[in-house]
């Protein structure tokens, strides 16, 4: 497992709570984290949602993140 660095990445979610978050794909001009992190790799993360959002560091997996760290 590395962590990984990657510029232009962005994915929506219908996910709500504190799980692993599931991936719904890029969006235009972005890429997602399977292109980019690849599979059992850890990144950083930002989750927004309206006034609300979260950092942390996750790992990627599958079509989804965990949230291993939230900072």
């Amino acid at each position: 497992m590395s962590l990984i660095l990657s510029d232009r990445v962005k994915e929506t979610t219908i996910t709500a709570g504190t799980g692993t978050i599931t991936l719904g794909g890029a969006l235009g001009g972005f890429v997602s984290f399977g292109s980019t992190v690849g599979e059992g790799n850890q990144t950083y993360y930002v989750i927004e949602n309206d006034t609300r959002w979260e950092v942390g560091i996750g790992t990627y997996s599958a079509g989804s993140l965990s949230r291993d760290t939230v900072i």
